[in-house]
């Protein structure tokens, strides 16, 4: 029965410094990854590419989602942040997959690996991942969009001190399999981070319950107000990472006036606001009319 906006401070700034540290290790690990013919740099170096898109596809999200809502999408563009998150998430999957490929290649047919250079470039790395991530560390734990990208960002220093341990023992051991290696670790590791945010985003995406509301509880809990004999028609969803959406059908004990019935969704849509973060309702208050009283109805 209302709808309450959440004020975030705007992290535009902080992805465009993020977009461009990306974008300029990322050239610097493929002339060294090619150099020192280390498939892990030459891997890191494509996760970072794949960390630019995922952050400029942020950056485009995070302003297009602050758009007013208009007579055409009356919620707005808050959904444009969902569809970033899903696509940075599958780019994500699928440059592991093909990494993964790779090293399998390089099991089969080993080279040599110039393992000084290579220790270099990951330690240039590291730092300019470090840094994008404290710049969006905060961000990232609000903003499913950002969290997207923020992963990207966490496999890639992952990543970075995996390739730096690895030069360094290809350096005194000699042993070039542990180019590949590490590449394969990294990469299942990424794609079990990618699959966890493309089933967050799916489930937003097809208005699903958010996980951690139970409409059993909520329906027990607004059921013991001494006004309101039942709840039915419930749907609840998320509009974005942090918006909760919830609608239903209220049956009164009794035939309520105008204002009584006013004042009794007041305190329902604060109840919901309180116990169960519910950011927006939308609620029909009703005496003996439907026939159909089923917690879950399709429209």
């Amino acid at each position: 029965m209302g709808n309450r906006s959440h004020q975030h401070e705007n992290p535009s700034g902080r992805l465009f410094i993020s977009i461009l540290l990306n974008g300029l290790i990322t050239l610097v690990e493929i002339v060294g990854g090619i150099f020192s013919n280390s498939l892990a740099l030459i891997s890191d170096a494509i996760h970072n590419l794949g960390d630019t898109l995922a952050l400029i596809l942020a950056w485009l999200a995070n302003n297009v989602s602050g758009r007013k809502p208009n007579a055409r999408r009356t919620f707005g563009y808050k959904r444009f942040e969902i569809l970033s998150a899903f696509i940075n998430a599958s780019i994500l999957a699928a440059i592991s997959i093909y990494l993964i490929y790779e090293a399998i290649l390089r099991f089969l047919h080993p080279e040599p690996i110039r393992s000084a250079l290579m220790l270099i470039i990951a330690v240039i790395g590291l730092g300019a991942n470090l840094a994008s991530m404290l710049f969006l560390h905060r961000d990232s734990i609000k903003n499913l969009n950002i969290k997207a990208a923020y992963v990207h960002l966490l496999g890639d220093t992952l990543s970075s001190v995996a390739v730096i341990g690895g030069a360094i023992l290809i350096y005194y051991t000699k042993v070039v399999w542990i180019d590949p290696l590490l590449t394969l670790i990294i990469s299942i590791v990424i794609i079990i981070q990618a699959y966890k945010i493309l089933r967050e985003s799916v489930d937003i995406l097809m208005q699903s319950t958010p996980e951690n509301l139970n409409l059993d509880e909520i329906k027990i809990v607004l059921e013991e107000h001494p006004m309101i004999r039942n709840i039915h028609h419930v749907h609840c969803w998320r509009l974005q990472y942090h918006d909760i959406l919830f609608e239903a059908h209220i049956e009164t004990s009794e035939d309520l006036l105008l204002s009584d019935s006013n004042k009794l969704l007041k305190e329902v849509e604060t109840i919901l606001k309180q116990k169960f973060n519910v950011s927006h309702t939308t609620l029909q208050v009703e005496f003996d009319v439907c026939g159909d009283k089923a917690m879950i109805k399709l429209p």
